[in-house]
């Protein structure tokens, strides 16, 4: 793993996976870029959510015009590479995060926060374990988009900061309960291949 990514995540992508996306590019690919579509999605619905704070809605407005602009990008590999995209049923992870996001404020706005800065930290530790297994063209756009998703994890991290100290809760708290269950969803297996799974079983 990264060096920043220890700040959260318990467990490092497995191998398992990596030869299975090496396996599945044209799925990896289409995934990565629904992915990508659902990321600048969820800066605007909390953009939306607190709309009050503009603070906020300035970092998550630049946010979502680069998730849409690394979007463009992975269309074009896939136009380049003659993938033809699909709509694909989403996996279990990021839907089993928000399970754990609290229902009330002020600690829904600390736990979305949390929980976008475990899936923005988790892509970045397999844009770096990706870029060299995967190689070709795959693997230079995911060695370009590491950096980007560094950014968008210290920026969802920094909010969620923001957010403990005006609630009074404990982030540490927080980030332990979403690190237990990231690294469960990372190690364990599962039923469809995505961007964001486990291992397939067998």
């Amino acid at each position: 793993m990264t060096a920043f990514s220890r700040e959260l995540l318990r467990v490092p992508t497995p191998e398992a996976w990596l030869a299975q996306a090496c396996d599945r590019p044209d799925l990896l690919l289409i995934d990565h870029a629904n992915c990508e579509k659902k990321a600048a999605s969820t800066a605007l619905a909390l953009m939306f959510a607190y709309a009050e704070d503009l603070a906020l809605a300035d970092k998550l407005s630049r946010l979502a015009r680069e998730e849409l602009r690394h979007y463009e990008q992975v269309a074009k590999l896939l136009r380049a590479l003659e993938i033809q995209p699909q709509r694909l049923a989403p996996g279990r992870y990021a839907a089993r995060l928000r399970r754990l996001v609290a229902r009330d404020e002020p600690r829904r706005e600390l736990d979305l926060m949390v929980c976008g800065a475990f899936i923005e930290a988790r892509s970045c530790e397999r844009f770096a374990a990706l870029a060299p297994a995967i190689g070709g063209a795959a693997g230079d756009l995911f060695k370009g988009l590491h950096d980007a998703e560094a950014r968008h994890f210290k920026m969802y991290l920094d909010l969620a900061k923001r957010a403990a100290a005006r609630c009074g809760e404990s982030l540490e708290e927080r980030i332990d309960a979403f690190a237990s269950l990231e690294a469960e969803l990372i190690v364990s297996t599962d039923s469809e291949f995505r961007f964001h799974s486990g291992p397939l079983a067998g």
